[in-house]
């Protein structure tokens, strides 16, 4: 018996095999088509599009009632005014997906906001191809970074995230567009001082007295490169970019010039009273 269990002529085992086949990948294949089909009815969802026009679907209600009106509002003006077209989108565990598209007519003057907490950033943007001439992509990920992470929206909120980036969106669109996100953060201020100060630390350093000279311009200007990109690329690029303030400028230079001071007199300050 076992020797015909075994025989793979034996035709009572050969059928109840290729029957067991056809049933397991029968299964396979509706279990597969139906995983497939739940998220494609998720992601074009038009039962959840409002009957009458809006600018604004608050499915996740992170907008409070007299922000939505007064934002439904100043969306529509901006539109009539400029000819951009914002919408915005706030979805959690239901979304229309690809029907408001159809539903806004969006096309390459449109810029769709989407905010999802779920993810681990709140914004997500689908921007039409004429708004990359006037904003690289790297304007949009920047914008995302800097008000849609999660210590943004938790200090101020999901409503601020939104309102602040359609700010910032429509301050560039009127003035012709922007290679930066507009305004210079405290946090990120402070990066430009660090890297500010580093750089006239490489700068002092290098221009320590050497030779008998005084200054050692040479040697400055061998590491030029170094503390000019610390300086000038990362520390004042930065700020004359996004912000008309002088003050962030000055406080900047004058941390390049104090790393200067501390890096030049450090062999003064470290020497013993014997070595002088």
């Amino acid at each position: 018996m076992l020797k015909q269990l075994l025989d793979p002529t034996f035709q009572p085992m050969s059928r109840w095999l290729s029957r067991s086949l056809k049933l397991l990948l029968s299964l396979t294949l509706v279990v597969g088509t139906w995983a497939i089909a739940q998220p494609a009815e998720a992601y074009d969802n038009p039962d959840l599009l409002p009957n009458e026009p809006t600018t604004i679907i608050d499915l996740a209600h992170s907008l409070t009632t007299l922000q939505l009106d007064s934002l439904d509002q100043d969306l529509a003006d901006f539109e009539a005014e400029t000819g951009w077209k914002l919408r915005v989108l706030t979805q959690y565990d239901r979304t229309p997906g690809r029907a408001v598209k159809e539903f806004w007519g969006l096309d390459d003057r449109s810029v769709l906001l989407v905010a999802d907490p779920r993810g681990g950033n709140l914004l997500n943007f689908s921007v039409g191809d004429a708004l990359y001439s006037l904003m690289p992509r790297t304007f949009w990920i920047e914008l995302q970074t800097r008000y849609g992470n999660q210590f943004f929206v938790r200090d101020n909120g999901e409503d601020a995230s939104i309102l602040e980036a359609l700010n910032s969106i429509k301050f560039c669109l009127k003035q012709g567009g922007c290679q930066v996100v507009p305004g210079l953060p405290r946090e990120q201020w402070i990066l430009t001082l660090i890297t500010s100060v580093v750089g006239g630390l490489v700068c002092g350093f290098a221009a320590q007295p050497r030779d008998g000279k005084l200054f050692s311009w040479q040697w400055a200007l061998i590491f030029s490169p170094l503390w000019g990109i610390l300086f000038i690329a990362f520390g004042i690029g930065p700020v004359v970019t996004r912000t008309t303030d002088w003050i962030p400028v000055l406080r900047n230079v004058a941390g390049f010039a104090m790393g200067i001071l501390v890096a030049y007199l450090s062999p003064l300050i470290n020497s013993s009273p014997s070595e002088t």
